[in-house]
């Protein structure tokens, strides 16, 4: 007998409507086990202020000069975007497979996946079998499951694409507003900070999101 698994994958502050991995497992013996998403994107960020260096505390004058020149040499960090990339492919004890990355704003979502060795196209994956972003194959296709507010609008192109087309009866079936191309989505710009649960491949994926 399965045992259903309810697996959160939110980020900070989402309540409990956010969205959830469901899948079936095919043993009873597999344990119901959560995978919070932003619980790991925070230890990133935590990180990043750790590899600032240790906290250094000195006395200096009160005046404002003084106080200005302090403040000074606490280096700031660039703004950056926290990525969970999640594999439409469950790992072997039924946990979701979730990679983190971190990059600036202000690039195409395709071009942050591959620099980071994110798996985008899939079968897809060989020379001439992908437009390699030019935007004319519709096959770097992600479902983005938080933090859509950070792409850029869809542009007429990605509409298209992203559309079926039933050549029985000529209708075009819209496929869900939550897939994006990743060749067409820009993140953010080069000062936006925020954070994304992205959906690899979702055509191929073995699990849904509960909305």
């Amino acid at each position: 007998m399965g045992t259903t698994m309810q697996l959160a994958v939110g980020l900070a502050g989402v309540a409990s409507s956010s969205p959830r991995l469901c899948t079936t497992a095919t043993t009873s013996s597999v344990r119901k086990q959560s995978c919070s998403c932003s619980v790991r994107l925070q230890q990133q960020q935590q990180q990043r202020r750790r590899r600032r260096g240790p906290l250094r505390v000195r006395a200096v004058e009160t005046d404002t000069a003084a106080g200005e020149a302090a403040a000074a040499d606490v280096p700031e960090e660039p703004p950056s975007v926290d990525f969970a990339f999640v594999a439409p492919r469950l790992l072997p004890d039924g946990t979701p497979d979730v990679h983190y990355r971190t990059a600036s704003g202000g690039q195409k979502l395709r071009d942050i996946m591959l620099d980071a060795y994110i798996d985008l196209y899939g079968p897809y994956d060989k020379v001439l079998l992908n437009c390699e972003g030019s935007g004319v194959c519709g096959t770097c296709i992600v479902e983005v499951v938080q933090g859509s507010e950070l792409l850029s609008p869809k542009t007429d192109e990605e509409k298209e694409l992203l559309k079926k087309k039933h050549t029985s009866d000529e209708i075009h079936v819209q496929k869900p507003k939550t897939w994006r191309l990743a060749c067409q989505a820009t993140v953010g710009n080069p000062d936006s900070t925020g954070q994304m649960v992205i959906q690899q491949l979702p055509e191929w994926k073995i699990h849904e999101w509960e909305k």
